[in-house]
């Protein structure tokens, strides 16, 4: 039966380039590495780069990348896949095709994959009546309208599988879902049907447990961290993908990590709502009917899977202005570091009090009792005797200007406050917030949009 081996090169944006190059170096026969680069968060971050340089909004981290992976691809031909592209899939895609020319790679076709961005179409979706309610709280577009910056839909597999179609060699994406990134590969080698549920699902689990890279491989791994051993050379996990829909799951040989029936379980729940329904742009997919089985040292057997017909609708993540944040800290040691961080927080808000600062919410954690656990720390023993405590304190207010006002009030506590300050510092800088409006959007409006664009060098 023929198999395809796919690689998980990238978990996050700023995630270590050096497991993927060795992936590339040592797994024989593997034929993609896809890289995640995005979550909501991100995208955010990408977006004030962005308004700052409209050069920008892509992630950063494929300089570092494409250097050494590009020629190693390129000699035991691996297609790469990534949406590195983020807010600004072309600034992506020329920045690849300067690297390969710099590097002398000639007849790389690089890909771009752009439509996600539904930014400028929001006022017209509006009148034709889609609400785009938030998803969480039922609120209405129009509420925070005049502060969006951003808006983009969640695409699928298809796309993907179209520009390999293509011919193309790296495939830069804006905002996929995670899972596309592997799935499209599969689509396109195995030449799978739109309605074949249960493949499909197949793909999108084997995505699902590829997109976090080193997280299925040991890494965070919150039931058993302790018998995962050299985690500083950690391997990230491959799978090898059987047209039948099943797939046996690995990772690079002679690294660190560990790949086992509990570390993929771990994975397989990480991020699910609800593990009957977990909904894609390709498929309903059914994590509750999964199967999973150790076959060997770091290797695990998945199969069983089963889908069901894909929804009609896309997910759209909106981003719009949500103010600014002031944020200091300031350090307390023993003997009564909680007490004194206390009384350092109720010095500081009766200090906004005084001097008028205009806020609408503010949030202290006390660093080394409560910042984790929050009210569930309260049962923590002998609180009052923390070896050292930090006092973080934040504040959400309306302009740069307040949010400035936050720092200076804490500084002087170093003096005019409780004994043993130490560590004044923090955020002193202002940063503006923005926030997360998700809602839907039937994939008829975003679809035909969708654009591939093949350049070669």
């Amino acid at each position: 039966m023929r198999t395809i081996k796919i690689g998980g090169g990238q978990g996050f944006y700023g995630d270590t380039i050096l497991p993927s190059i060795e992936m590339a170096k040592k797994v024989e026969g593997l034929n993609y590495i896809s890289f995640d680069c995005l979550s909501e968060l991100t995208l955010s971050i990408l977006q004030k780069d962005k308004r700052r340089d409209s050069n920008r909004g892509f992630t950063m981290d494929i300089l570092a990348l494409m250097p050494k992976m590009l020629p190693i691809a390129r000699e035991k031909g691996i297609k790469l896949i990534t949406n590195s592209g983020g807010m600004n899939p072309i600034a992506a895609r020329d920045a690849v095709l300067g690297i390969a020319r710099k590097l002398g790679i000639k007849n790389l076709k690089v890909a771009v994959i752009t439509g996600d961005d539904i930014f400028e179409r929001l006022d017209e979706l509006l009148k034709k009546g889609y609400a785009l309610d938030n998803l969480d709280t039922g609120e209405k577009l129009g509420n925070v309208r005049e502060r969006v910056v951003n808006a983009n839909a969640y695409l699928g597999a298809d796309v993907i599988a179209r520009a390999l179609s293509e011919g193309a060699d790296v495939v830069i994406t804006g905002r996929v879902t995670d899972s596309a990134l592997f799935l499209g590969p599969l689509l396109y080698e195995f030449g799978w049907k739109a309605d074949d549920w249960d493949k499909l699902a197949a793909g999108i689990v084997c995505g699902h447990l590829l997109e976090c890279a080193g997280q299925v491989a040991g890494g965070n791994f919150a039931s058993g961290w302790q018998e995962v051993s050299n985690l500083e050379n950690i391997g990230y996990p491959y799978a090898k993908f059987s047209e039948d829909g099943s797939f046996i799951m690995s990772k690079t040989p002679d690294t660190g990590g560990l790949i086992s029936f509990r570390t993929v379980r771990e994975q397989l729940l990480y991020e699910v709502l609800d593990p009957n329904h977990y909904l894609t742009p390709d498929v309903d997919a059914d994590f509750t009917s999964v199967h999973l089985e150790d076959v060997g040292e770091n290797r695990v057997r998945v199969w069983g899977i089963k889908g069901r017909p894909r929804p009609e609708t896309l997910k759209v993540c909106i981003g719009y202005e949500d103010g600014w944040i002031g944020e200091a800290q300031i350090a307390y040691s023993w003997p009564d570091a909680l007490r004194k961080a206390q009384e350092a927080d109720r010095i500081l808000r009766r200090r906004f009090e005084i001097t008028g600062l205009k806020y609408s919410e503010i949030r202290t954690d006390f660093i080394g009792f409560n910042a984790l656990h929050g009210p569930l720390a309260c049962s923590m023993p002998n609180p009052q005797e923390l070896n050292e405590v930090v006092l973080r304190l934040a504040v959400r207010v309306g302009d740069e200007k307040e949010a400035e006002k936050v720092f200076r009030e804490l500084v002087p506590l170093g003096l005019n406050g409780p004994p043993t300050a130490s560590g004044v510092g923090g955020r002193s800088k202002p940063r503006e917030l923005l926030a997360l409006w998700p809602t839907l959007i039937p994939r008829a409006e975003v679809e035909p949009a969708v654009k591939i664009e093949i350049i070669e060098t």
